[in-house]
């Protein structure tokens, strides 16, 4: 049975719903992930590019790994907003999703990916008050293209 890290990877496309935030406004885009595994199945390396009218807007690259645990994940997520991580997210799979929870001085940013029927969907939330309540960032449902 394949991984969680290797249930990403691939080349995947998709609509989004992005909400209005601090970062900028919301309103619909398309997503485009393009991930493949690395250094023995231990770490999935993923581009990550969003266009809003046909234009570029937030790119970012990520890199996943599998802990020595079972089921224990690490996310180190760098985008075009700036974010650049002080510390790997800690994330775990629980079967059908794949959860991350990152914390630095600007909040905490919930990843969910969750795997089902040929698509991945993933929906973002932020935090601003230690994780007592959570706000839409984005929603995008993606379909592997290759």
């Amino acid at each position: 049975m394949a991984s969680a890290l290797e249930m990403l990877a691939g080349e995947w496309e998709g609509e989004e719903s992005i909400a209005t935030t601090r970062w900028g406004e919301g309103g619909p885009a398309r997503g485009y992930l393009s991930a493949r595994m690395d250094l023995g199945g231990r770490a999935l390396l993923m581009d990550y590019r969003e266009e809003r009218d046909g234009q570029p807007a937030l790119q970012a690259h990520a890199v996943f790994t599998a802990g020595p645990g079972h089921d224990e994940y690490a996310l180190h997520w760098f985008d075009s907003y700036g974010f650049v991580p002080a510390q790997p997210a800690p994330g775990h799979w629980d079967g059908e999703r794949l959860v991350f929870l990152r914390s630095s001085a600007r909040g905490q940013t919930r990843h969910v990916y969750t795997l089902r029927d040929g698509t991945c969907e993933l929906v973002l939330e932020s935090s601003f008050d230690s994780g007592v309540h959570w706000e839409p960032v984005m929603q995008g449902r993606y379909r592997r293209v290759v």
